[in-house]
């Protein structure tokens, strides 16, 4: 017995002994040398710390931008708002700089050669691993795959942004415009004007053109898992401004079973929506020509095709689709159509230049996408819009291997950081005007604008550029043309510049305007 006591004993210190080297491995000799390997190759940044690296610093700094707010008339001051630790090692440290997300490194760089590599490169740079509460309860769908399992899903999920297919949606997207401007119009005073704050009205107008074009309802039917869902952002950003520590997401604190919670309640809520429209489909009934509908459409093609269900997507797959829909189709309309709303209250002479142009151009005619492609005007304002206030202010992708890139070795694992904002605003890529707002710089298309360099991409860039890009952009060129023929639009006096990152980029405290009814 004392012999069997023993050998259970040592087993027993052996792995405990084990395990310890294996968390010291991970939190401190395995940053220490990634550390060492990368200073000699000329990054810069600030020492390891163990278990937090650069969070602390990140998490106060943030807070502190989320506490005030800027002037809209000081370009300056945007990037040590929306990007106050990125932007401070940019001063401190130059154009590439190592930053640690907890123990794990993260390679800033703003070279564009670097950037295309990365982002075309998908068997050798993938998505970084996020925060596991974040990937289960909201960074769901598409977005989390890799591989061949990303290429099958793109390639099921592609029928439903066809041109064709967006351009069946068109009726849907003007009629949750008219329902928002008749709003506007039984706001306005006796004199034909009014202040609104119109952020929310934004939200609620992307939110019903989401339901109407994905699941065939009107806002109202969605308006709680909207609710449910920006909630939801809120408590992930939180999550994203903490350090990360394993296991974590099983505790019972408020924050988890309060994300748990709402998780539970929104799958729900979209498992109920599919099973109607699979039992409508079944019978015959109704329309399929939302993107719901097509999915499963296409999904079904898949399966009778290749005769296997493994091949299509599994009704928990199908919920994620969906709740990506909901939460990446509203939140980047909505935040491009508000930031170009202030930015043409400040600029009016653009906002008379866009109207004259969508008077002349659309008239009387119907709304369709072959008169929305001769907005040239509107284009460029959106190109410039989407470069100065992009909906996410930055990308990051892992090596999976050993890599050399543009004369520098990233070992496996390494986080390589693709600072949008930063790159936007950058004065050695887009000249000494960089942060004013200039849309006539894409007269001659984006392409000549950034030199045929890898510097604009405020949908992502390369084979998983956003699958929705074009479903964003001409819900906003409806809303915007709409907009312009009833509406001009001032800033308030009351307005106050705080752009806010809530996983996307959104104005703090509102966006409050006066509008003038035109005649």
């Amino acid at each position: 017995m004392d012999a069997v006591s023993n050998t259970v004993a040592i087993s027993c210190a052996l792995a405990v002994a084990l395990c310890a080297w294996e968390i010291v491995h991970m939190v401190w000799v395995r940053p220490k040398k990634l550390e060492k390997y990368l200073r000699s190759q000329g990054f810069n940044g600030n020492k390891y710390k163990l278990l937090f690296g650069d969070m602390k610093e990140l998490s106060i700094m943030f807070k502190q931008s989320k506490s005030k707010h800027i002037s809209i008339d000081n370009e300056d001051e945007v990037l040590p708002h929306i990007a106050a630790y990125n932007h401070h090692c940019l001063q401190k440290y130059g154009r590439s700089f190592i930053t640690w997300f907890g123990w794990k490194p993260r390679v800033t760089t703003m070279e564009p050669e670097i950037i295309k590599d990365v982002l075309t490169k998908l068997h050798d740079f993938q998505k970084t691993k996020s925060n596991p509460m974040i990937v289960k309860y909201l960074d769901s769908g598409l977005v989390t795959y890799e591989g061949d399992q990303w290429a099958m899903r793109r390639k099921l999920l592609n029928p439903a942004f066809h041109v064709e297919k967006l351009n069946n949606m068109v009726p849907a997207f003007r009629l949750s415009c008219s329902e928002m401007l008749k709003k506007w119009e039984t706001l306005v005073s006796s004199n034909g004007s009014c202040e609104l704050d119109v952020w929310p009205h934004l939200q609620a107008l992307t939110s019903d053109v989401i339901s109407r074009t994905a699941f065939g309802s009107s806002y109202e039917e969605g308006v709680h898992i909207f609710e449910l869902i920006r909630e939801q952002s809120v408590l992930a950003m939180d999550t994203l401004q903490s350090i990360y520590i394993p296991g974590y997401r099983f505790l019972p604190t408020k924050r988890n079973m309060r994300m748990k919670a709402i998780d539970s309640k929104v799958r729900h809520s979209i498992r109920t929506i599919i099973d109607n429209k699979l039992k409508a489909m079944k019978a015959g009934e109704g329309k399929y020509d939302d993107l719901l509908g097509i999915m499963l459409e296409s999904n079904n093609k898949t399966v009778e095709q290749h005769r296997n269900k493994s091949d299509g997507m599994s009704i928990d797959e199908i919920i994620k689709e969906c709740k990506l829909f909901y939460f990446a189709g509203q939140e980047t309309t909505s935040s491009l159509l508000v930031w170009t709303m202030i930015l043409l209250s400040k600029h009016q002479e653009w906002q008379s230049r866009a109207r004259e142009e969508v008077m002349n151009i659309l008239g009387n005619k119907t709304i369709d996408i072959d008169v929305l492609n001769r907005l040239k005007v509107v284009n460029m304002i959106f190109y410039e819009v989407l470069r100065l206030y992009p909906p996410v202010v930055g990308l990051a992708r892992q090596a999976d291997k050993d890599m050399t890139l543009g004369g520098f070795s990233f070992p496996s694992g390494t986080q390589i950081s693709l600072p949008i904002i930063l790159i936007h605003y950058d004065e050695q890529l887009w000249g000494n005007d960089a942060k004013q707002f200039k849309p006539e710089r894409s007269s001659e298309g984006i392409s000549k604008a950034t030199k045929n360099q890898v510097i604009y991409f405020p949908f992502g860039w390369g084979p998983r550029i956003c699958i929705g890009q074009n479903f964003a952009l001409l819900e906003a060129k409806i809303a915007l043309a709409m907009m312009l023929q009833k509406f001009s639009f001032d800033l308030s006096e009351t307005y106050i510049h705080a752009p806010n990152i809530v996983l996307t980029l959104q104005p703090q405290y509102g966006a409050s305007m006066i509008l003038h009814k035109i005649s």
